[in-house]
Protein backbone atom coordinates (compact mmCIF):
# COMPACT_ATOMS: atom_id res chain seq x y z
CA UNK A 1 0.00 0.00 0.00
CA UNK A 2 1.35 3.03 -1.00
CA UNK A 3 1.85 5.79 1.69
CA UNK A 4 -0.89 8.41 -0.12
CA UNK A 5 -3.20 4.91 0.25
CA UNK A 6 -2.32 4.27 3.95
CA UNK A 7 -3.01 8.51 4.50
CA UNK A 8 -6.30 8.05 3.08
CA UNK A 9 -7.39 5.22 4.90
CA UNK A 10 -5.89 6.94 8.18
CA UNK A 11 -8.33 9.68 7.56
CA UNK A 12 -11.49 7.69 6.66
CA UNK A 13 -10.83 5.63 9.45
CA UNK A 14 -10.88 9.16 12.15
CA UNK A 15 -13.68 10.45 10.02
CA UNK A 16 -15.81 7.40 11.31
CA UNK A 17 -14.36 6.60 14.85
CA UNK A 18 -12.71 9.77 16.63
CA UNK A 19 -14.60 12.60 14.97
CA UNK A 20 -17.80 11.00 14.93
CA UNK A 21 -17.63 10.41 18.22
CA UNK A 22 -16.58 13.92 18.74
CA UNK A 23 -19.75 14.97 16.54
CA UNK A 24 -22.32 13.30 18.93
CA UNK A 25 -21.23 15.01 22.09
CA UNK A 26 -20.55 18.76 20.19
CA UNK A 27 -21.64 18.88 16.38
CA UNK A 28 -19.95 21.28 14.25
CA UNK A 29 -21.10 25.42 14.11
CA UNK A 30 -22.49 25.41 10.27
CA UNK A 31 -23.08 22.57 7.75
CA UNK A 32 -20.13 23.80 5.34
CA UNK A 33 -17.35 25.53 5.94
CA UNK A 34 -15.81 27.70 3.14
CA UNK A 35 -13.45 30.34 2.29
CA UNK A 36 -14.60 33.90 1.23
CA UNK A 37 -14.06 32.54 -2.78
CA UNK A 38 -16.58 29.79 -2.01
CA UNK A 39 -13.78 26.77 -1.69
CA UNK A 40 -14.81 24.31 0.83
CA UNK A 41 -12.58 24.16 4.07
CA UNK A 42 -12.11 20.54 5.15
CA UNK A 43 -12.72 18.83 8.36
CA UNK A 44 -8.71 17.58 8.69
CA UNK A 45 -5.57 18.42 5.60
CA UNK A 46 -2.89 15.66 4.85
CA UNK A 47 -0.68 15.24 2.08
CA UNK A 48 -4.00 13.54 0.44
CA UNK A 49 -5.20 17.05 -0.50
CA UNK A 50 -1.99 17.56 -2.23
CA UNK A 51 -2.25 15.18 -5.51
CA UNK A 52 0.47 15.70 -7.62
CA UNK A 53 2.13 18.40 -5.55
CA UNK A 54 6.22 18.58 -6.90
CA UNK A 55 8.11 20.42 -4.50
CA UNK A 56 10.43 21.73 -6.31
CA UNK A 57 7.87 22.83 -9.40
CA UNK A 58 5.28 23.90 -7.69
CA UNK A 59 6.86 25.50 -4.31
CA UNK A 60 10.78 25.94 -4.81
CA UNK A 61 12.73 27.89 -2.66
CA UNK A 62 12.66 31.64 -1.71
CA UNK A 63 14.15 34.21 -4.34
CA UNK A 64 13.77 31.30 -7.36
CA UNK A 65 11.15 30.10 -9.87
CA UNK A 66 8.44 30.27 -9.39
CA UNK A 67 8.93 32.69 -6.54
CA UNK A 68 5.67 31.22 -4.65
CA UNK A 69 7.94 31.52 -1.38
CA UNK A 70 8.92 34.94 -1.56
CA UNK A 71 10.43 36.99 -3.95
CA UNK A 72 13.67 37.64 -1.75
CA UNK A 73 16.30 34.62 -0.50
CA UNK A 74 16.22 36.14 2.99
CA UNK A 75 13.07 37.77 2.91
CA UNK A 76 12.80 39.97 6.38
CA UNK A 77 15.80 38.32 7.42
CA UNK A 78 17.85 41.21 5.68
CA UNK A 79 15.01 43.66 5.78
CA UNK A 80 11.52 44.60 7.04
CA UNK A 81 9.51 45.67 4.46
CA UNK A 82 8.41 49.46 3.37
CA UNK A 83 6.01 50.94 6.12
CA UNK A 84 4.17 53.21 3.80
CA UNK A 85 1.22 55.11 5.51
CA UNK A 86 -1.15 56.28 2.93
CA UNK A 87 -1.50 60.31 3.61
CA UNK A 88 -3.22 63.39 1.76
CA UNK A 89 -5.15 66.33 2.51
CA UNK A 90 -6.62 70.18 3.13
CA UNK A 91 -3.56 71.17 1.26
CA UNK A 92 0.05 70.63 -0.05
CA UNK A 93 1.14 72.42 3.33
CA UNK A 94 -0.67 70.29 6.14
CA UNK A 95 0.11 67.43 3.67
CA UNK A 96 3.98 68.14 4.06
CA UNK A 97 3.66 68.72 7.76
CA UNK A 98 1.98 64.76 7.78
CA UNK A 99 4.67 63.38 5.80
CA UNK A 100 7.57 64.45 7.53
CA UNK A 101 5.95 63.73 11.35
CA UNK A 102 5.39 59.98 9.99
CA UNK A 103 9.17 59.95 8.46
CA UNK A 104 9.79 60.88 12.09
CA UNK A 105 8.17 58.79 13.22
CA UNK A 106 9.90 55.28 11.80
CA UNK A 107 7.92 55.58 8.12
CA UNK A 108 10.69 53.89 5.61
CA UNK A 109 8.29 55.44 2.13
CA UNK A 110 5.89 58.01 1.39
CA UNK A 111 2.49 57.00 0.31
CA UNK A 112 0.07 60.11 -1.68
CA UNK A 113 -3.47 60.26 -2.00
CA UNK A 114 -4.76 62.42 -4.14
CA UNK A 115 -7.89 64.53 -4.04
CA UNK A 116 -10.56 63.70 -6.75
CA UNK A 117 -10.60 66.62 -8.65
CA UNK A 118 -6.78 65.62 -9.28
CA UNK A 119 -7.32 62.53 -10.04
CA UNK A 120 -10.35 63.57 -12.06
CA UNK A 121 -7.95 65.89 -14.15
CA UNK A 122 -9.82 69.39 -12.80
CA UNK A 123 -8.31 72.01 -11.37
CA UNK A 124 -9.24 73.55 -7.85
CA UNK A 125 -10.93 76.11 -9.01
CA UNK A 126 -13.00 73.98 -11.78
CA UNK A 127 -16.96 74.05 -10.97
CA UNK A 128 -16.88 70.28 -10.68
CA UNK A 129 -13.82 70.35 -7.75
CA UNK A 130 -16.05 72.55 -5.74
CA UNK A 131 -16.23 71.53 -2.24
CA UNK A 132 -13.94 68.43 -3.02
CA UNK A 133 -11.09 69.79 -2.93
CA UNK A 134 -8.47 68.82 -0.08
CA UNK A 135 -10.82 66.24 1.20
CA UNK A 136 -9.99 62.75 0.15
CA UNK A 137 -6.39 63.73 -0.22
CA UNK A 138 -4.36 66.07 -1.17
CA UNK A 139 -4.91 69.06 -4.25
CA UNK A 140 -1.65 69.09 -6.55
CA UNK A 141 -2.91 71.15 -9.74
CA UNK A 142 0.77 72.56 -10.38
CA UNK A 143 4.38 72.07 -10.39
CA UNK A 144 4.44 74.59 -7.33
CA UNK A 145 1.93 72.04 -5.15
CA UNK A 146 3.99 69.79 -5.88
CA UNK A 147 7.14 71.54 -4.68
CA UNK A 148 5.38 72.56 -1.47
CA UNK A 149 4.13 68.97 -0.91
CA UNK A 150 8.01 67.34 -0.93
CA UNK A 151 9.33 70.81 0.62
CA UNK A 152 12.81 69.28 3.09
CA UNK A 153 12.06 65.74 2.01
CA UNK A 154 15.08 64.72 -0.15
CA UNK A 155 13.63 63.04 -3.11
CA UNK A 156 16.75 61.43 -4.03
CA UNK A 157 16.68 59.38 -0.55
CA UNK A 158 13.21 58.69 0.43
CA UNK A 159 10.92 56.21 -2.11
CA UNK A 160 7.17 57.80 -2.97
CA UNK A 161 3.94 55.92 -3.85
CA UNK A 162 1.61 58.29 -5.78
CA UNK A 163 -1.85 57.05 -5.99
CA UNK A 164 -3.17 58.13 -9.22
CA UNK A 165 -3.98 56.91 -12.11
CA UNK A 166 -6.32 59.09 -15.23
CA UNK A 167 -3.84 62.01 -14.30
CA UNK A 168 -0.54 59.97 -13.55
CA UNK A 169 1.54 60.59 -16.25
CA UNK A 170 0.68 64.66 -15.33
CA UNK A 171 1.78 63.88 -11.59
CA UNK A 172 4.78 61.95 -12.26
CA UNK A 173 6.30 64.61 -14.61
CA UNK A 174 5.61 67.14 -11.49
CA UNK A 175 7.57 64.83 -9.61
CA UNK A 176 9.97 64.25 -11.62
CA UNK A 177 10.50 67.69 -12.14
CA UNK A 178 10.15 68.75 -8.29
CA UNK A 179 12.68 66.46 -7.53
CA UNK A 180 15.27 68.07 -10.53
CA UNK A 181 14.53 71.49 -8.88
CA UNK A 182 16.16 69.63 -5.62
CA UNK A 183 19.24 68.71 -7.85
CA UNK A 184 18.66 65.20 -7.91
CA UNK A 185 18.88 63.00 -10.91
CA UNK A 186 16.17 60.80 -12.75
CA UNK A 187 18.52 58.20 -12.15
CA UNK A 188 17.87 58.49 -8.73
CA UNK A 189 14.30 58.73 -8.01
CA UNK A 190 12.50 56.01 -7.16
CA UNK A 191 8.62 55.30 -6.43
CA UNK A 192 5.87 54.01 -7.45
CA UNK A 193 2.82 55.23 -10.13
CA UNK A 194 -0.38 53.67 -9.35
CA UNK A 195 -0.66 54.30 -13.31
CA UNK A 196 -3.59 51.14 -13.46
CA UNK A 197 -6.17 52.53 -15.39
CA UNK A 198 -7.93 49.16 -16.30
CA UNK A 199 -9.27 48.59 -12.22
CA UNK A 200 -11.60 51.96 -12.43
CA UNK A 201 -13.27 50.92 -15.92
CA UNK A 202 -13.77 47.95 -13.43
CA UNK A 203 -14.38 49.04 -9.79
CA UNK A 204 -13.40 52.65 -9.06
CA UNK A 205 -14.45 55.30 -11.69
CA UNK A 206 -11.73 57.65 -11.72
CA UNK A 207 -11.15 57.53 -15.48
CA UNK A 208 -11.12 60.33 -17.95
CA UNK A 209 -10.40 59.21 -21.34
CA UNK A 210 -11.86 56.21 -23.35
CA UNK A 211 -9.90 53.03 -22.75
CA UNK A 212 -8.05 52.80 -25.45
CA UNK A 213 -6.34 55.92 -25.38
CA UNK A 214 -5.61 55.73 -21.41
CA UNK A 215 -4.01 52.70 -22.46
CA UNK A 216 -1.69 54.81 -24.48
CA UNK A 217 -0.97 56.96 -21.49
CA UNK A 218 0.06 54.00 -19.24
CA UNK A 219 2.51 52.78 -22.21
CA UNK A 220 4.31 55.87 -22.75
CA UNK A 221 4.80 55.94 -18.73
CA UNK A 222 6.62 52.59 -19.21
CA UNK A 223 8.34 53.50 -22.35
CA UNK A 224 9.29 56.91 -20.65
CA UNK A 225 10.96 55.82 -17.36
CA UNK A 226 12.52 52.30 -18.64
CA UNK A 227 14.64 54.80 -20.37
CA UNK A 228 15.00 57.68 -18.07
CA UNK A 229 13.90 56.19 -14.57
CA UNK A 230 15.57 52.78 -13.74
CA UNK A 231 14.69 52.84 -9.67
CA UNK A 232 10.84 53.91 -10.56
CA UNK A 233 7.83 51.41 -10.57
CA UNK A 234 5.89 52.14 -13.61
CA UNK A 235 2.83 50.82 -12.45
CA UNK A 236 0.69 49.42 -9.91
CA UNK A 237 -1.46 46.55 -11.29
CA UNK A 238 -4.20 46.99 -8.69
CA UNK A 239 -6.71 44.37 -7.62
CA UNK A 240 -7.33 45.96 -4.05
CA UNK A 241 -9.95 48.25 -5.47
CA UNK A 242 -11.66 45.73 -7.18
CA UNK A 243 -11.43 43.45 -3.25
CA UNK A 244 -13.13 46.93 -2.07
CA UNK A 245 -15.57 46.55 -4.46
CA UNK A 246 -17.00 43.03 -3.40
CA UNK A 247 -14.63 40.66 -5.00
CA UNK A 248 -13.90 37.55 -3.48
CA UNK A 249 -10.10 36.60 -3.22
CA UNK A 250 -10.34 34.37 -5.89
CA UNK A 251 -11.45 37.23 -8.68
CA UNK A 252 -9.18 40.13 -7.20
CA UNK A 253 -6.00 37.21 -7.88
CA UNK A 254 -7.57 36.59 -11.27
CA UNK A 255 -8.90 39.89 -12.50
CA UNK A 256 -5.35 41.33 -11.51
CA UNK A 257 -3.22 39.30 -13.10
CA UNK A 258 -5.78 39.85 -16.31
CA UNK A 259 -4.93 43.44 -15.99
CA UNK A 260 -1.03 42.57 -15.40
CA UNK A 261 -1.49 40.63 -18.91
CA UNK A 262 -3.21 43.18 -20.88
CA UNK A 263 -0.40 46.02 -19.71
CA UNK A 264 2.21 43.37 -20.82
CA UNK A 265 0.72 42.91 -24.12
CA UNK A 266 0.22 46.48 -24.84
CA UNK A 267 3.70 47.48 -24.19
CA UNK A 268 4.98 44.22 -26.29
CA UNK A 269 2.73 46.06 -28.83
CA UNK A 270 4.71 49.28 -28.64
CA UNK A 271 8.16 47.11 -29.65
CA UNK A 272 9.42 47.10 -25.84
CA UNK A 273 11.18 44.22 -25.03
CA UNK A 274 9.72 42.24 -22.25
CA UNK A 275 13.01 41.87 -20.43
CA UNK A 276 13.33 45.67 -20.52
CA UNK A 277 9.76 46.81 -18.68
CA UNK A 278 8.45 44.26 -16.91
CA UNK A 279 11.28 44.32 -13.81
CA UNK A 280 9.71 47.50 -13.11
CA UNK A 281 5.76 46.45 -12.77
CA UNK A 282 4.51 46.03 -9.52
CA UNK A 283 1.18 44.60 -8.04
CA UNK A 284 -1.38 46.11 -5.34
CA UNK A 285 -3.84 44.11 -3.26
CA UNK A 286 -5.80 43.75 -0.44
CA UNK A 287 -5.24 42.21 2.85
CA UNK A 288 -8.70 40.77 4.73
CA UNK A 289 -9.07 38.79 8.07
CA UNK A 290 -9.59 35.34 6.64
CA UNK A 291 -6.18 35.32 7.15
CA UNK A 292 -5.16 31.67 5.40
CA UNK A 293 -6.80 32.61 2.56
CA UNK A 294 -5.16 35.93 1.97
CA UNK A 295 -1.45 34.22 2.48
CA UNK A 296 -2.33 31.48 0.12
CA UNK A 297 -3.49 34.12 -2.23
CA UNK A 298 -0.28 36.25 -2.01
CA UNK A 299 1.49 33.19 -2.82
CA UNK A 300 -0.68 31.79 -5.62
CA UNK A 301 -0.35 35.53 -7.37
CA UNK A 302 3.53 34.93 -7.45
CA UNK A 303 3.42 31.65 -8.44
CA UNK A 304 0.83 32.42 -11.47
CA UNK A 305 2.74 35.80 -12.47
CA UNK A 306 6.00 33.67 -12.38
CA UNK A 307 4.78 31.14 -14.93
CA UNK A 308 2.23 34.03 -16.79
CA UNK A 309 5.99 35.85 -17.72
CA UNK A 310 7.53 32.73 -18.53
CA UNK A 311 5.52 30.64 -20.52
CA UNK A 312 3.04 33.29 -21.83
CA UNK A 313 5.33 36.35 -22.86
CA UNK A 314 9.06 34.16 -22.95
CA UNK A 315 10.46 36.65 -20.64
CA UNK A 316 14.16 35.31 -19.49
CA UNK A 317 15.05 38.26 -16.62
CA UNK A 318 14.18 36.56 -12.96
CA UNK A 319 12.93 39.84 -12.01
CA UNK A 320 10.61 40.16 -14.79
CA UNK A 321 8.79 37.29 -13.25
CA UNK A 322 8.76 38.60 -9.66
CA UNK A 323 5.25 39.32 -8.45
CA UNK A 324 6.35 41.89 -6.49
CA UNK A 325 3.61 44.16 -4.66
CA UNK A 326 1.94 46.73 -2.36
CA UNK A 327 -0.60 45.97 0.04
CA UNK A 328 -3.10 47.53 1.84
CA UNK A 329 -5.29 47.08 4.31
CA UNK A 330 -9.14 46.10 3.96
CA UNK A 331 -10.63 49.52 4.17
CA UNK A 332 -14.73 48.30 3.33
CA UNK A 333 -13.52 46.04 6.61
CA UNK A 334 -14.03 49.06 8.97
CA UNK A 335 -17.08 49.47 10.97
CA UNK A 336 -18.07 53.12 12.08
CA UNK A 337 -19.49 51.55 15.35
CA UNK A 338 -17.17 50.42 18.20
CA UNK A 339 -14.23 51.49 16.01
CA UNK A 340 -11.00 50.00 18.54
CA UNK A 341 -12.53 46.97 17.00
CA UNK A 342 -11.23 48.29 13.60
CA UNK A 343 -7.48 47.63 15.36
CA UNK A 344 -7.90 44.29 15.69
CA UNK A 345 -9.16 43.64 12.15
CA UNK A 346 -6.23 46.02 10.79
CA UNK A 347 -3.45 44.13 12.66
CA UNK A 348 -5.29 40.69 11.87
CA UNK A 349 -4.77 41.65 7.85
CA UNK A 350 -1.31 42.73 8.01
CA UNK A 351 0.06 39.86 9.25
CA UNK A 352 -1.60 37.96 6.56
CA UNK A 353 0.47 40.30 4.24
CA UNK A 354 3.39 40.00 6.30
CA UNK A 355 3.00 35.78 6.64
CA UNK A 356 2.26 36.45 2.79
CA UNK A 357 5.25 37.95 2.06
CA UNK A 358 4.21 41.47 0.81
CA UNK A 359 7.26 43.93 -0.20
CA UNK A 360 5.41 47.15 1.24
CA UNK A 361 2.52 48.21 3.41
CA UNK A 362 -0.27 50.08 4.32
CA UNK A 363 -2.27 49.72 7.91
CA UNK A 364 -5.45 51.26 8.02
CA UNK A 365 -6.24 53.85 11.09
CA UNK A 366 -9.08 52.97 13.30
CA UNK A 367 -11.36 55.79 12.66
CA UNK A 368 -11.16 55.97 8.90
CA UNK A 369 -14.60 54.30 8.51
CA UNK A 370 -16.12 58.17 9.58
CA UNK A 371 -13.29 60.49 8.77
CA UNK A 372 -9.83 60.96 7.02
CA UNK A 373 -7.54 59.40 10.15
CA UNK A 374 -5.98 61.91 13.36
CA UNK A 375 -2.13 62.07 13.71
CA UNK A 376 -2.51 59.50 16.24
CA UNK A 377 -4.75 57.03 14.49
CA UNK A 378 -2.59 57.04 12.14
CA UNK A 379 0.48 56.67 14.44
CA UNK A 380 -1.18 53.77 16.18
CA UNK A 381 -1.58 52.34 12.75
CA UNK A 382 2.22 52.67 11.57
CA UNK A 383 3.00 51.39 15.29
CA UNK A 384 0.65 47.70 14.42
CA UNK A 385 3.28 47.40 11.63
CA UNK A 386 6.33 48.22 13.69
CA UNK A 387 5.06 45.64 16.21
CA UNK A 388 4.36 42.96 13.87
CA UNK A 389 7.79 43.05 12.69
CA UNK A 390 9.80 43.64 16.13
CA UNK A 391 8.12 41.68 18.23
CA UNK A 392 6.15 39.00 16.57
CA UNK A 393 8.82 36.66 15.39
CA UNK A 394 7.11 36.21 12.03
CA UNK A 395 9.78 37.71 10.44
CA UNK A 396 12.04 35.28 11.13
CA UNK A 397 12.26 32.95 8.40
CA UNK A 398 10.78 33.62 4.62
CA UNK A 399 7.29 31.71 4.33
CA UNK A 400 6.97 30.40 7.27
CA UNK A 401 3.82 28.37 6.49
CA UNK A 402 5.67 26.73 3.39
CA UNK A 403 4.51 23.18 3.60
CA UNK A 404 1.37 23.60 5.76
CA UNK A 405 -1.01 20.99 3.95
CA UNK A 406 -3.88 23.46 4.40
CA UNK A 407 -2.13 26.31 3.10
CA UNK A 408 -0.72 24.46 0.00
CA UNK A 409 -4.03 22.83 -0.70
CA UNK A 410 -5.50 26.44 -0.89
CA UNK A 411 -2.63 28.15 -2.97
CA UNK A 412 -3.39 25.50 -5.55
CA UNK A 413 -7.18 25.77 -5.36
CA UNK A 414 -7.12 30.00 -5.55
CA UNK A 415 -4.55 29.22 -8.43
CA UNK A 416 -7.31 27.21 -10.08
CA UNK A 417 -10.64 29.21 -9.39
CA UNK A 418 -8.21 32.64 -10.30
CA UNK A 419 -6.99 30.49 -13.90
CA UNK A 420 -10.59 29.21 -14.59
CA UNK A 421 -11.52 33.07 -14.82
CA UNK A 422 -8.41 34.04 -16.69
CA UNK A 423 -9.51 31.47 -19.33
CA UNK A 424 -13.21 33.39 -19.56
CA UNK A 425 -11.57 36.55 -20.06
CA UNK A 426 -9.42 34.94 -23.05
CA UNK A 427 -11.89 33.72 -24.43
CA UNK A 428 -14.08 36.91 -24.85
CA UNK A 429 -10.94 38.19 -26.30
CA UNK A 430 -8.69 39.81 -23.64
CA UNK A 431 -9.01 42.38 -21.06
CA UNK A 432 -10.05 45.00 -22.81
CA UNK A 433 -13.14 43.36 -24.29
CA UNK A 434 -14.04 41.61 -21.55
CA UNK A 435 -13.66 45.29 -19.09
CA UNK A 436 -16.22 46.71 -22.66
CA UNK A 437 -19.11 43.48 -21.85
CA UNK A 438 -18.99 43.97 -18.49
CA UNK A 439 -17.82 40.87 -17.22
CA UNK A 440 -15.58 41.70 -14.19
CA UNK A 441 -17.86 44.38 -13.38
CA UNK A 442 -20.94 42.09 -13.26
CA UNK A 443 -18.78 39.35 -11.48
CA UNK A 444 -18.09 41.55 -8.86
CA UNK A 445 -21.23 42.90 -8.07
CA UNK A 446 -22.65 39.54 -7.99
CA UNK A 447 -19.65 38.96 -5.31
CA UNK A 448 -20.45 41.87 -3.23
CA UNK A 449 -24.11 41.53 -3.15
CA UNK A 450 -23.87 37.83 -1.71
CA UNK A 451 -21.90 39.13 1.14
CA UNK A 452 -24.47 41.68 1.94
CA UNK A 453 -27.13 39.65 1.49
CA UNK A 454 -25.58 36.70 4.23
CA UNK A 455 -24.68 39.92 6.77
CA UNK A 456 -28.54 40.84 6.54
CA UNK A 457 -29.23 37.11 7.54
CA UNK A 458 -26.53 37.35 10.14
CA UNK A 459 -25.14 34.32 8.05
CA UNK A 460 -21.73 36.11 8.32
CA UNK A 461 -20.97 37.53 11.56
CA UNK A 462 -19.50 40.89 11.86
CA UNK A 463 -18.18 42.04 15.31
CA UNK A 464 -20.07 45.25 16.85
CA UNK A 465 -22.54 45.75 13.27
CA UNK A 466 -24.84 42.26 13.54
CA UNK A 467 -23.67 40.57 16.24
CA UNK A 468 -21.80 41.81 19.84
CA UNK A 469 -22.72 45.34 19.43
CA UNK A 470 -21.27 47.28 22.37
CA UNK A 471 -24.71 48.73 24.47
CA UNK A 472 -23.13 51.65 25.69
CA UNK A 473 -21.52 54.07 23.56
CA UNK A 474 -18.71 54.74 24.54
CA UNK A 475 -16.32 58.25 24.20
CA UNK A 476 -16.91 60.06 20.94
CA UNK A 477 -13.72 60.22 18.94
CA UNK A 478 -11.36 63.03 17.69
CA UNK A 479 -11.88 63.01 13.98
CA UNK A 480 -10.18 65.33 11.82
CA UNK A 481 -11.81 67.79 10.02
CA UNK A 482 -10.75 69.68 6.88
CA UNK A 483 -10.50 73.46 6.97
CA UNK A 484 -13.26 74.73 4.56
CA UNK A 485 -11.03 77.86 3.85
CA UNK A 486 -7.98 75.44 2.55
CA UNK A 487 -9.64 75.27 -0.61
CA UNK A 488 -9.77 78.86 -0.48
CA UNK A 489 -6.41 78.34 -0.38
CA UNK A 490 -5.81 76.40 -3.11
CA UNK A 491 -7.67 78.32 -5.46
CA UNK A 492 -5.66 81.76 -4.49
CA UNK A 493 -2.12 79.90 -4.84
CA UNK A 494 -3.61 78.40 -8.40
CA UNK A 495 -4.40 81.36 -9.95
CA UNK A 496 -1.32 83.06 -8.56
CA UNK A 497 0.54 80.47 -9.98
CA UNK A 498 -1.00 80.98 -13.61
CA UNK A 499 -0.65 85.08 -12.86
CA UNK A 500 3.02 84.36 -12.79
CA UNK A 501 4.24 82.12 -15.04
CA UNK A 502 6.31 83.31 -18.47
CA UNK A 503 3.02 82.77 -20.93
CA UNK A 504 4.79 82.44 -23.66
CA UNK A 505 6.36 79.31 -22.52
CA UNK A 506 3.37 77.92 -21.24
CA UNK A 507 2.00 78.69 -24.47
CA UNK A 508 4.77 76.79 -26.83
CA UNK A 509 4.72 74.23 -24.54
CA UNK A 510 0.90 73.59 -24.56
CA UNK A 511 0.77 73.58 -28.48
CA UNK A 512 3.03 70.77 -28.38
CA UNK A 513 1.54 68.67 -26.45
CA UNK A 514 -1.59 69.32 -28.33
CA UNK A 515 0.36 68.43 -31.18
CA UNK A 516 1.87 65.56 -30.20
CA UNK A 517 -1.63 63.84 -28.74
CA UNK A 518 -3.06 64.16 -32.58
CA UNK A 519 -0.22 61.51 -33.93
CA UNK A 520 1.11 58.81 -31.98
CA UNK A 521 4.04 59.73 -30.20
CA UNK A 522 5.37 59.07 -26.17
CA UNK A 523 3.42 61.99 -24.47
CA UNK A 524 5.76 61.76 -21.67
CA UNK A 525 8.31 64.87 -22.75
CA UNK A 526 5.79 67.11 -23.97
CA UNK A 527 3.98 66.69 -20.68
CA UNK A 528 7.29 67.45 -18.67
CA UNK A 529 8.01 70.14 -20.72
CA UNK A 530 4.52 71.69 -19.61
CA UNK A 531 4.47 70.93 -16.29
CA UNK A 532 7.76 72.57 -16.26
CA UNK A 533 6.13 75.61 -17.53
CA UNK A 534 3.80 75.63 -14.47
CA UNK A 535 0.49 74.61 -16.93
CA UNK A 536 -2.07 72.70 -14.62
CA UNK A 537 -3.26 69.32 -14.07
CA UNK A 538 -7.13 70.74 -15.48
CA UNK A 539 -5.14 72.43 -18.18
CA UNK A 540 -3.18 69.38 -19.60
CA UNK A 541 -6.15 66.99 -19.38
CA UNK A 542 -8.50 69.32 -20.58
CA UNK A 543 -6.26 69.53 -24.03
CA UNK A 544 -6.31 65.94 -23.91
CA UNK A 545 -10.22 65.74 -23.81
CA UNK A 546 -10.58 67.99 -26.63
CA UNK A 547 -8.69 65.51 -28.87
CA UNK A 548 -9.38 62.14 -27.27
CA UNK A 549 -13.17 62.44 -25.99
CA UNK A 550 -13.93 61.42 -22.52
CA UNK A 551 -15.65 57.53 -21.26
CA UNK A 552 -18.74 57.57 -20.34
CA UNK A 553 -20.17 54.18 -18.89
CA UNK A 554 -22.31 51.67 -20.77
CA UNK A 555 -25.51 51.19 -18.46
CA UNK A 556 -27.44 48.16 -19.30
CA UNK A 557 -30.64 47.22 -17.51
Amino acid sequence: MSEETEGTAAVERWRTTTRAKSLKGASERKDAFVTTSEIPVADVYTPADLPGFDQARDLGLPGEYPFTRGVQATMYRSRFWTMRQYAGFATAAETNERFRYLLEQGQTGLSVAFDLPTQMGYDADAPEAEGEVGRVGVPVSSLADMEVLFNKIPLGTVSTSMTINATAPVLLAMYVAAAEKQGVARADVSGTTQNDILKEYIARGTYIYPPRQSMRLVTDVFEFASAELPKWNTISISGYHMREAGATAAQELAFTLADGIAYVEAAIGRGLPVDEFAPRLSFFFAAWSELFEEVAKFRAARRMWAKIMKERFGATNARSMMCRFHTQTAGSSLTAQSIDNNVVRTTLQALAAVLGGTQSLHTNSRDEALALPTMESARLALRTQQIIAHEAGVTETPDPLAGSWFVESLTDQLEAAASSYLAEIDAMGGTLAAIEGGFQQRQIQESAYRVQREIERNERIVVGVNAFRDEEAGPKPTLLKIDPAGELRQVEGLRRVRSERDAAVWTAAMGRLDDEARGTGNLMAPIIEAVAAYATVGEISDRLRAVWGVHRELITV
